[in-house]
């Protein structure tokens, strides 16, 4: 685990080869197709240095929640084991991880006449609307869910009204723990003036590779709704696709983004318990060599 541009690609491919290990993607915008550059995904190449499991499973016009992640993550863990492997998780979405390892309640049923009146309100008020919703709600939940994620929230509000009670409230009490494996917990913490350094080198070639080329044919091939595009650089990507903003104002933005973004992962990981943490990148040999010493001790 770790924040956005740590270099946990990096250091999983290096575990993965020193322990026969196999990669589980734990991103969310990366497990849907057609969605490359902005993603930062593995590339090609690194995809064939390790198997890789995860990435671009989703159709962009698809949605799936936490929850089933966890379960299709559980599936692939499993399988992993089952061959002798070592499946080794990689990504930095939180919520994601935490529904593999600590499990996720199924929640009730999806109400599509609330849902519609919900995304009504959007268009009227916009989703920070939505979001003061939940905060009424669910404080606990509002402040992990970004204000534009319009899915994420209307899911929320849905949970807590359904269940009359906050969504938080019965995700604790229904949690249902990863079995049958040692869970070792390997964290990046990069400086944090050289991680925001990179991240901003990172946008910069997401720019010159073509991002906003990329965000004009995906719009022709799946629409102006596929869930990606509420992602940050395709967010703004979009709007320079449509004329709304300058490149030069999206390029401004996208990296505060990211670096807003990184900031938000480590606060979340922070939390999560017994972590290794390691100061450095993960594409660094020397902070290679640190986890590959931790992992041999777990072994």
């Amino acid at each position: 685990m770790g924040p956005t541009g740590s270099g946990k690609t990096a250091l999983s491919i290096r575990l993965a080869q020193q322990f026969n290990g196999e990669i589980v993607n734990c991103d969310s915008v990366a497990m849907y197709r057609d969605f490359e550059i902005g993603t930062a995904k593995p590339t090609p190449e690194e995809r064939g240095q390790a198997p890789h499991h995860l990435f671009d499973v989703i159709n962009p016009n698809s949605y799936t929640t936490a929850g089933e992640y966890g379960r299709q993550a559980r599936d692939v863990v499993n399988e992993i084991a089952q061959r002798g492997a070592l499946p080794i998780v990689v990504g930095g979405t939180g919520l994601y991880l935490r529904a593999l390892l600590d499990g996720f309640f199924p929640g009730p049923e999806r109400s599509e006449d609330l849902r519609q009146r919900l995304r009504q309100r959007v268009e009227r008020k916009g989703s920070p609307y939505l979001r003061r919703i939940l905060r009424r709600l669910d404080s606990a939940a509002a402040e992990k869910i970004h204000a534009n994620d319009v899915p994420k929230l209307v899911r929320a509000i849905e949970v807590c009204l359904s269940g009359r009670r906050p969504m938080s409230e019965q995700w604790q009490q229904s949690r249902d723990p990863l079995q049958g494996f040692r869970i070792l917990r390997i964290g990046l913490d990069p400086p944090r003036a050289e991680l925001y350094a990179r991240i901003n080198r990172r946008v910069a070639a997401m720019f010159e590779r073509g991002l906003v080329e990329e965000t004009k044919h995906l719009l022709e091939k799946y629409g102006d709704s596929a869930r990606p595009f509420l992602a940050m650089g395709y967010r703004e990507a979009r709007q320079v696709a449509k004329g709304e903003l300058t490149r030069e104002a999206a390029f401004a933005s996208v990296q505060q983004a990211h670096r807003n973004y990184a900031k938000r992962q480590m606060t979340w990981f922070r939390n999560e318990p017994d972590v290794h943490w390691i100061s450095g990148f993960g594409n660094d040999p020397l902070v290679q060599q640190e986890a590959m010493i931790i992992a041999q001790r777990a072994v």
